[in-house]
C-alpha cells in the first residue's frame, strides 16, 4: 500500500459500467485527469445517467462512442454481465492491456481468460465509496508491474483509503469484512431502532438516536481511537453501559455472531467465483 502513486505515462482508459462505483470513479478522475494518470476515457454504459451525460461534455471523455485501442479497461459491471459484456471488448483491447476490476467474486484468472489479458488487478471496494468514504482491496497478478499497481492506487483513490495488494485468498476475507461490512452496520441501527421503539420510544426519536448514534459512533473512530479503548472508555465497571454489553459479549453474542458471518460470507464468495 502507498500513500500515493508515482507519475506514470498517461493511459488511454476504457470503463465498462458507470453505475454507483464507476460513476463515482469517473467522477474523481474527472476532476483531474492527469493526477490520475489518463490520457483519455471512453464510457460504456448504455444507461448512463445524466451525471455521466454531463462528464462526457468533455473532450477527453467519450461515452458510448466506436472502438479504439486501449491501454486500460476497468470493469465495473454487475458480476453477472460480465459474461455477456467480455466479448464486445476485444476491440477495445490493445497488445497487452491493464485489466482492473471492481467486480465482486469473479476471480482474476476468470477474467484474464474472458478478455484474453495478462495483467489482472481485482479490487473490491465497498459501498460508501461512491462518496468517497470507503474502503478498496485489491489483489495483482504476478504479471502486473509496480506501475501497475501504483496506477491502480490512483485510480481507486476517489473511492476512499485503499488498502493492498493482497493474495487472492485474503482478498475473500477482505470481501467478508469489508465489502458485506456497511450491511453489518446497517442492520445494527436497523435492530438498535428497532430495540428503541420496543423500549416504548415514538418511532420517530427511535429513528434519529440509533442513526445519529452509530454514524457518531463512527466519526469518533474515524479519528484513529482503538475500538477497544473507545468501548472501554463509555463502559463504567457495574454500570448500565456494562449490563448491556454483558448480554452482547456473552458465549453466543456478537463476537461468536461475526465470526460466523464472515465464514457464511467467505464460503458464499468461494461458490460464487466457481466457473459454472
Amino acid at each position: 500500500m502507498t500513500s500515493g502513486a508515482k507519475q506514470t505515462a498517461a493511459r488511454r482508459a476504457l470503463l465498462v459500467g458507470a453505475g454507483r462505483m464507476g460513476g463515482a470513479l469517473a467522477r474523481g478522475w474527472r476532476a483531474n485527469m492527469r493526477a490520475a494518470g489518463l490520457k483519455s476515457l471512453d464510457i460504456l454504459d448504455p444507461n448512463a445517467s445524466p451525471e455521466i451525460l454531463a462528464l462526457a461534455e468533455d473532450r477527453r471523455i467519450r461515452l458510448n462512442a466506436a472502438p479504439r485501442p486501449v491501454d486500460l479497461v476497468i470493469l465495473a459491471v454487475k458480476p453477472q454481465g460480465f459474461n455477456a459484456t467480455a466479448p464486445g471488448l476485444a476491440a477495445w483491447l490493445s497488445d497487452d492491456p491493464l485489466a482492473i476490476s471492481v467486480m465482486a467474486g469473479i476471480q482474476s484468472d476468470s477474467i484474464a481468460d474472458r478478455l484474453g489479458v495478462r495483467r489482472v488487478i481485482r479490487t473490491m471496494p465497498n459501498t460508501p465509496g461512491a462518496i468517497g468514504q470507503g474502503v478498496t482491496a485489491y489483489t495483482a497478478a504476478k504479471a502486473c508491474t509496480e506501475e501497475d499497481r501504483e496506477l491502480a492506487e490512483t485510480l481507486l483513490a476517489p473511492l476512499g483509503a485503499v488498502v493492498g495488494p493482497m493474495t487472492e485468498t485474503e482478498l475473500e476475507s477482505a470481501t467478508a469484512i469489508s465489502g458485506c461490512g456497511p450491511a453489518y452496520l446497517f442492520l445494527l441501527a436497523e435492530v438498535l431502532e428497532a430495540a428503541a421503539r420496543a423500549s416504548g420510544l415514538k418511532p420517530d426519536v427511535a429513528a434519529i438516536l440509533a442513526r445519529q448514534t452509530v454514524t457518531g459512533a463512527g466519526a469518533l473512530l474515524a479519528e484513529g481511537g482503538e475500538p477497544a479503548d473507545l468501548r472501554r472508555a463509555v463502559t463504567s465497571p457495574g454500570g448500565v453501559t456494562a449490563a448491556a454489553l454483558d448480554v452482547l459479549m456473552a458465549p453466543g453474542g456478537m463476537p461468536d455472531l461475526f465470526r460466523r458471518a464472515v465464514e457464511a460470507a467467505i464460503a458464499r464468495n468461494r461458490q460464487l467465483a466457481k466457473p459454472d
